[in-house]
């Protein structure tokens, strides 16, 4: 991830628009919220952004037609839920593509959905699974952005085996093809990014206390637990 400009057939990238198109609207909505509820954290999504950014623009070679990265979209939607992240992930994938020549137009579509929306979903959920299970927001957000990490690429995986299926083994035996070569790089840069976003989650709870109770990820009086 991300997909390259072309690499998938017409009809799939109409499709997997079509399925990202709900995504979109109800996250539109949601930051429209945030936006008036929230004004004083705005500062703190646009650093969530740049981090986003940052991270999935560092791209190493994989699968043909694709690429190995962090994904960044753990921290955001720790901190913001996974509406506004869905946003924030789409636009970055939108610039990448413009700027970067980094995915393409084509294939926004498939790549917002395995990226911006399942990433952003999974590490919201994860995080929250280990806040009600006791862990401490590092830890949590270490989990939730790893996780998210590694969903992002069976995503990615499946896409590609939707459109590539094996000749002898069809669409599993693609999958497994696919996964198999993703898991060299992409299980250590889960893990790199997961230990990122725990420090970051670690510096914002002393520094930015006010901005994380704001955001219900902390509770009032709260530090790391």
């Amino acid at each position: 991830m991300h997909i390259m400009e072309g690499y998938l057939p017409a009809e799939q990238c109409a499709a997997w628009y079509a399925v990202s198109l709900p995504f979109w609207v109800v996250a539109v909505r949601k930051t429209q919220r945030l936006v008036q509820e929230h004004r004083d954290t705005l500062l703190l999504l646009g650093v969530a952004a740049g981090f986003c950014f940052v991270l999935s623009a560092l791209k190493m070679p994989s699968v043909t037609g694709s690429s190995s990265h962090p994904t960044g979209m753990g921290l955001g939607s720790v901190l913001f839920g996974p509406g506004p992240m869905v946003i924030v992930g789409t636009i970055v994938l939108l610039f990448q593509a413009l700027l970067l020549a980094h995915g393409g137009i084509t294939t926004l579509g498939a790549n917002s959905f395995s990226m911006a929306i399942v990433g952003a979903l999974s590490a919201w959920i994860v995080f929250k699974i280990g806040r009600r299970l006791g862990r401490s927001i590092p830890v949590a957000g270490f989990f939730a952005a790893a996780i998210s990490d590694l969903l992002t690429y069976c995503t990615t995986a499946t896409q590609l085996a939707i459109a590539y299926p094996d000749k002898a083994s069809g669409f599993w035996g693609s999958w497994v093809k696919f996964m198999s070569i993703f898991a060299v790089t992409q299980i250590p840069l889960a893990i790199a990014e997961g230990v990122l976003t725990s420090l970051v989650l670690i510096y914002l709870t002393k520094y930015q206390y006010n901005e994380m109770t704001n955001l219900g990820v902390l509770k009032v009086k709260e530090q790391w637990s």
